[in-house]
């Protein structure tokens, strides 16, 4: 369990208190509503034709059967969306040469599952029977990898000198396997085009409402005032609902088209098919070290598989992956260059952790082998080599500005709540009677999103307070703690604060819910617009009252803003008196600001203890510790579901995760069937604690939660897998470190162990 926060705000203030997430009753009790709950009159029904190779030239797609269906409204192939502009690209890294394939493949496909066609029919059975009517002809050619789409570097430092002067050069190479998000609601859109009013309303399942409005009205050439995008309740994300989908974009085509609703929803195979992955990067690094121990140098590289096409953040993990380096360590000198290279695969995207994860298994595999090389405790040669706490916030030699932290602090606490010594010592305990076990250590850092994020705070009509962010959730509870927040400034109940967000008719603008940003910026903005709402009542009820002295507190009749004496103004009071100043969302007496902050980064340390059976090769973790740097925390029962469902991911990653495609680019893990998920019993106990210190790069002073457990987990499960197995001679091991995987690679060392 989580240890208690340290005590913030006032006293009385709701900030800091673990409060029960308002949305749950909603949820548990069947009153949410998901995209696939809505069902306008007259609507559609959508399902795409795939193709089943993943590369070759289409020779025909023959529609006449299923034409004849008389359900069917219309279908759609390539050649109908030709003219309309592909999915835009964030531009973080200069000259990218992205593919082109097209909203529906036109000419050639490129991947197994790549949309062909796109049957409307009256009804979702009778499109899919007109679906499978449609004959498809492919000539097909072999899949492979394609030139380089993009590369960055990073350098500072004479790295070949470093290397030269080096007492000990240690290396590693990290393979991941791509990973499906594996939300629980799959993919949806529903369109609805109102001619009267020329408004489109696109409902999805979405983290990025705002981009997504902003990606039709390009591809639609649309006004973007003249499409409303929301998001619902929306079923889990991961970062595999952070980009509009080619889906999206021909469902609200065929709305315009048709002039009626049009609906289409993902079954779980097209999601494992079409949806975009996680992770698939191989990783390579050489560290250089002196002889005292300390590091000198980093050479780094990466290459990280695209998929057919390029989401909107398809360049983030790589990025991710070469920015981070050399983490919470110390070393002036290194040369890192990432790369992406195109696929005949589904589109790889960010997913929980995008790249952090990598660069983290990187560095702590280097760790590892160094202590192991130079025959120092993996602990103390971390201690060595972290960056000292006075040195924060400070740059990178990669250019970025880390955030205030304790690395050493954080270490040293997670080898004392797991006993490091008595770990050490039962571990020579064991390997003495033959058995396989391990102890693993794991030191982090994580950038949580920069930028700016947009707030509104004002009354209704009847004097509630409403408040607006641009920020969305899919299960993270961001209702229950922006309501903390916003309550906070005004010293009033979270409960009389109502959140809205997911829409884009809400809010004018906005960012949306990835990279860990929405509590750090999102909340700071909010935090910023509750104060300057604050003031802005305040002068309101001063001129009711005819005083200067105003104070908010609450009140027997609710939550007012009192003055002088006997006098009172209420809320209602305030939205009667700026009735004529109502603004955009029916809001009176209204802030409404964007807010920009620096990158926040959380870091944390992890130790892990395992147990490899020598009979069955199956792993146990014994003992799971982890310590992490959250920032101010806002609502500590949020932090830890947060914390724990990140660490369900990253172990899942660890040990049984993995998307695979065959020579010939067929998916054979395209079902929950052979796509292995971490069930409840798998998950070890765990103990976490927070040791937070307030981040130094935006107003509340918070940093990122929902993936730090994708990251510094796995990589103290796999260090503790290797140092149990390091008696057998097993020096590497990719993930997941399944059974299986685990035999052989105990066989491969024995082998070569027999033959000198």
């Amino acid at each position: 369990m989580m240890s208690p926060p340290v005590p913030l705000g006032n006293a009385g203030s709701p900030l800091g208190d673990g409060r029960r997430r308002v949305e749950d009753e909603r949820l548990v009790t069947g009153r949410g509503t998901f995209v696939d709950d809505l069902l306008p009159p007259r609507c559609l029904h959508l399902e795409f034709v795939r193709s089943p190779f993943a590369a070759g030239r289409i020779v025909t797609v023959d529609i006449a059967a299923a034409r004849d269906n008389p359900d069917v409204a219309c279908i759609l192939a390539g050649v109908d969306l030709a003219d309309l502009p592909g999915l835009d690209i964030n531009g973080l890294i200069t000259g990218i040469d992205p593919p082109a394939p097209g909203l529906l493949a036109l000419g050639r496909v490129d991947a197994v599952g790549q949309p062909i066609a796109a049957v409307i029919a009256e009804t979702r059975s009778a499109a899919c029977d007109a679906a499978q009517a449609v004959i498809i002809e492919i000539e097909t050619d072999a899949p492979g990898e394609r030139p380089e789409a993009f590369t960055e570097r990073w350098r500072q430092g004479d790295v070949d000198a470093a290397f030269a002067t080096a007492r000990h050069v240690v290396t590693a190479t990290i393979e991941h396997a791509r990973l499906a998000p594996m939300a629980l609601e799959p993919r949806v859109a529903l369109a609805e085009f109102d001619a009267a009013s020329g408004l489109l309303t696109v409902w999805l399942s979405t983290q990025t409402p705002h981009r997504a409005r902003a990606e039709l009205a390009r591809i639609l050439s649309l006004a973007e005032d003249a499409i409303r995008v929301v998001a619902p309740d929306v079923g889990g994300a991961f970062g595999g609902k952070a980009s509009l989908y080619p889906e999206d974009a021909v469902v609200a085509f065929a709305a315009l088209r048709l002039g009626r609703p049009v609906k289409w929803c993902a079954t779980r195979s097209e999601d494992f098919q079409a949806a975009t992955q996680g992770r698939g990067g191989v990783m390579h690094g050489e560290l250089a070290i002196a002889e005292d121990g300390r590091f000198l140098a980093l050479r780094a590289s990466g290459r990280f598989p695209l998929g057919y096409w390029m989401p909107f953040s398809a360049v983030v993990p790589a990025r991710n992956a070469g920015r981070i380096l050399p983490g919470p360590y110390k070393i002036a000198a290194v040369d890192i260059r990432m790369a992406g290279f195109v696929t005949s695969t589904a589109a790889i995207n960010i997913y929980r952790g995008a790249g952090r994860p990598e660069a983290t298994m990187l560095m702590e595999r280097l760790v590892e082998t160094a202590a192991s090389t130079i025959g120092r405790d993996p602990a103390l040669l971390r201690r060595k080599n972290l960056i000292a706490r006075r040195r924060l916030p400070g740059r990178t030699p990669t250019g970025e500005t880390l955030d205030t932290a304790d690395f050493a602090g954080l270490l040293a606490r997670a080898c004392e709540r797991g006993d490091y010594p008595g770990l050490k010592a039962e571990r020579a305990r064991h390997r003495r009677r033959g058995g396989l076990r391990g102890i693993g250590l794991a030191v982090y850092v994580e950038p949580c999103g920069t930028g700016w994020e947009s707030a509104r705070v004002g009354l209704d009509d009847l004097g509630r307070i409403i408040a607006a962010t641009g920020s969305t959730a899919q299960g993270q509870g961001r209702e229950t703690a922006a309501a903390q927040i916003v309550a906070s400034v005004l010293g009033v109940a979270p409960e009389t604060v109502q959140i809205r967000h997911g829409d884009t008719a809400t809010i004018s603008t906005g960012i949306g819910a990835l990279a860990s940003r929405s509590t750090a910026i999102g909340g700071s903005a909010l935090l910023q617009a509750a104060a300057a709402f604050q003031a802005k009542a305040q002068a309101v009820a001063a001129r009711l009252l005819q005083t200067e002295t105003i104070v908010v507190k609450p009140h027997a009749r609710g939550f007012d803003v009192c003055g002088q004496g006997r006098q009172v103004v209420t809320w209602r009071d305030i939205a009667e008196a700026t009735k004529a100043d109502e603004a955009a969302g029916g809001l009176r007496c209204a802030v409404d600001l964007r807010y920009e902050a620096q990158e926040a980064w959380a870091s944390g340390a992890v130790l892990a203890a395992v147990t490899v059976d020598r009979d069955t090769c199956v792993l146990s973790i014994d003992k799971l510790v982890w310590i992490d740097d959250p920032g101010v925390v806002v609502n500590p029962m949020l932090v830890e579901g947060q914390l724990v469902g990140g660490l369900a991911q990253g172990l899942g990653e660890a040990l049984l995760e993995r998307i695979v495609y065959d020579g010939h680019g067929q998916l054979l893990t395209g079902s929950l069937m052979d796509y292995g998920v971490l069930r409840a019993s798998d998950m070890p106990a765990v103990i976490l604690e927070s040791r937070p210190i307030p981040s130094a790069m935006n107003r509340l002073g918070a940093k990122g939660v929902g993936e730090a457990g994708c990251i510094g987990a796995p990589a103290a499960v796999v260090n503790a897998t290797l140092d149990a197995l390091a008696p057998l001679g097993v020096r590497h091991l990719d993930m997941p470190l399944t059974a299986a995987r685990l035999w052989r690679a105990i066989a491969d060392a024995t082998a070569n162990g027999a033959h000198g």
